[in-house]
């Protein structure tokens, strides 16, 4: 349970510096602002999946949401995304970055841990009316 707990906070911290940023100006930016929306929004959702659905797939959603966010910063950063250029400054920026990082390593050691070790094998019983499944 601490996994998902960290995973969901990495999420949330990401969503509210994306809500953030995008009530600071970000919003009139010509396609980066409508996506800090989603990437806020989505943060939230993912957040309260974590934590309330026992399944391997918020793992993956917040493993893919960390990698596709920093991804999309380091591109920004470096050779720029749809006109935009940004820099590794600010305490914003990062706190998101160290946010997504958390969420990209408690997403792989969340999906590890759901896949090997809390798989459980299928016991089957047999009786008299064949194989049953328990």
């Amino acid at each position: 349970m601490a996994i998902r707990l960290l995973a969901a906070t990495a999420a949330l911290v990401s969503a509210a510096v994306h809500l953030r940023m995008w009530f600071d100006g970000v919003r009139d930016v010509h396609v980066i602002g409508p996506l800090f929306l989603v990437n806020a929004v989505a943060g939230v959702v993912i957040a309260a999946l974590l934590v309330t659905w026992r399944h391997w797939a918020p793992f993956f959603l917040v493993l893919g949401f960390g990698a596709s966010t920093l991804g999309a910063f380091t591109i920004s950063a470096t050779v720029g995304l749809f006109g935009l250029h940004e820099h590794w400054a600010g305490n914003l920026v990062w706190t998101a970055a160290a946010a997504e990082s958390v969420a990209i390593v408690t997403g792989l050691v969340g999906l590890w841990h759901q896949i090997t070790v809390t798989r459980q094998p299928v016991r089957a019983r047999v009786t008299a009316e064949g194989i049953r499944r328990r």
